[in-house]
């Protein structure tokens, strides 16, 4: 049976049975126990003791003859232990021994007459017991099979030594069926020990299959994004579950591919439609270098020869700008193809500001260092490093003199690596913050926008983005990045 709830189900009704089985035979056991016996004789011989000794005090006129009458005692006898089934009965006298008997509801062929020899030493003691104390008397003599109850009580006749006693048995089948009972209870207390464990079992093998599929989630919850395929368990509920989870993990999988593929795309229509916008921006990056050659070149044609070095230097000077430009919109319109790999992050954030020093003292900036990230992270070392240049490059710019530019590596939660980049410049113009990382949209007279475009590519291709925070006094640029890169 491998479905949970047929399980559970089965054990409940075995259960419900075993203790419904129970209570009965509790139930039975009280009603024929030895104890409710011998309590039961005893009242019924007591309360029959006491009924002659009532009818005995308002039958008799004179209490002071000197023989009681035994054909009185005989009817009295009669009239009360007929109405108390199983009870036998007689007077004692301390002169005259057993007067009178009498058991009307015996069940024998015959009338019994006689007190029975056995039991006459313990009647006579009682009956003597009660007529010296005057108070009632009460024994039971458990035997092996059944039990003996006698009861005595004083009969209203002073100086006579006069009492009645009364006598009954338990059921001799209460006693014998105590190792009976006994066994049986046993056998009950063994199957609900049995149903325990078994429950226990089924609870322990269901939460020991919880556990193991709480531990793959962990697991994967800790190795990175991907979701895992959760094995089958071998019960039934659980494996509809399992089941359903891997279903939902294949079509997460495939929405997340499909996720992937459109961001990709919307990255290369936004590269084409960036294309459209930067024809104005290329012909006029372009045309500037080209004025400034030709007119250069005339120049020197026209100049003495040794001006013409001059000119050469400016011409090639101008040449390494538009290579510089060429590269740059290479590096925006191609696709980023990322490498990577564990890297010291701290290590690696050193070395940037260390590329940015000799421009920062030139334009005497301090540049600082925070890293409060954990001590390695996964990512593309070298392009990383082009989009944190562009965005130190950029801060050391718009710092004043005396300024200060922070550079801080921090994780503001278990999946993200921050990186920020802060100055305190004038920050970024209003007119300018919605096109800021559109290529060309540059504040300066001799930037061309492509720095943030590009560093902003960057952070897309390693699944993150690049943020422009305004700060009370100055600028901060924020690359997110998912701290496990796979």
């Amino acid at each position: 049976m491998k479905s949970l709830r047929g399980q559970l189900v089965f054990f409940w009704v075995l259960l419900f049975s075993v203790c419904a089985a129970l209570a009965v035979v509790m139930l039975t056991l009280y009603r024929s126990s030895a104890g409710v016996q011998v309590a039961a004789g005893q009242a019924a011989t007591d309360q029959a003791c006491r009924a002659i000794a009532a009818r005995y005090a308002k039958s008799v006129t004179d209490p002071s003859p000197a023989q009681p009458q035994v054909d009185l005692l005989q009817v009295l006898l009669q009239l009360v232990l007929v109405e108390a089934p199983h009870v036998e009965g007689g007077v004692w006298q301390g002169t005259g021994g057993l007067l009178a008997y009498a058991y009307p509801t015996y069940e024998g062929s015959g009338v019994k007459r006689d007190v029975p020899a056995a039991e006459q030493p313990l009647i006579v003691e009682l009956s003597q017991l009660a007529a010296r104390t005057q108070r009632p008397q009460t024994d039971v003599v458990r035997g092996s099979r059944e039990a003996l109850i006698v009861s005595a009580c004083p009969l209203a006749a002073p100086g006579k030594d006069l009492a009645a006693w009364t006598m009954t048995r338990t059921h001799a089948g209460a006693l014998a069926a105590q190792d009976s009972l006994r066994t049986g209870l046993a056998v009950l207390l063994l199957v609900v020990l049995a149903s325990g464990l078994w429950l226990g079992f089924i609870l322990l093998r269901g939460l020991r299959h919880v556990q193991r599929l709480e531990t793959r989630l962990a697991e994967a919850d800790a190795g990175g994004d991907a979701m895992p395929e959760l094995p089958r368990t071998g019960v039934r509920e659980l494996d509809r579950i399992v089941d359903g989870f891997n279903r939902y993990r294949l079509r997460f999988e495939e929405a997340r591919a499909n996720l992937r593929a459109a961001a990709q795309q919307r990255s290369r229509d936004q590269r084409l439609a960036a294309l459209g916008r930067m024809t104005g921006g290329i012909a006029h990056e372009i045309r500037n270098p080209i004025a400034t050659m030709r007119l250069k070149a005339e120049n020197a044609l026209a100049a003495a020869p040794e001006r013409q070095g001059e000119a050469l230097r400016t011409i090639v000077g101008q040449i390494d700008r538009l290579d510089g430009l060429v590269q740059s919109l290479l590096a925006l319109v191609q696709p980023v193809t990322l490498a990577s790999r564990e890297v010291d992050l701290h290590r690696w954030l050193a070395d940037r500001v260390a590329a940015v020093a000799a421009k920062a003292a030139a334009g005497e900036v301090q540049v600082e260092l925070r890293h409060e990230a954990p001590a390695r992270a996964v990512f593309d070392p070298v392009h990383l490093a082009r989009a944190v240049d562009n965005l130190l490059d950029n801060a050391v710019r718009h710092a004043p003199k005396g300024g200060r530019v922070t550079l801080a590596a921090l994780q503001p939660d278990a999946r993200t690596l921050a990186i920020r980049v802060d100055d305190d410049g004038p920050g970024v113009p209003e007119s300018l913050q919605p096109h800021l990382f559109e290529p060309f949209a540059t504040g300066r007279a001799d930037g061309t926008g492509l720095g943030l475009a590009l560093a902003r590519e960057v952070a897309l291709a390693h699944g993150g983005e690049l943020h422009h925070v305004p700060l009370a006094s100055g600028t901060r640029f924020e690359l997110e990045l998912p701290w496990r890169t796979s």
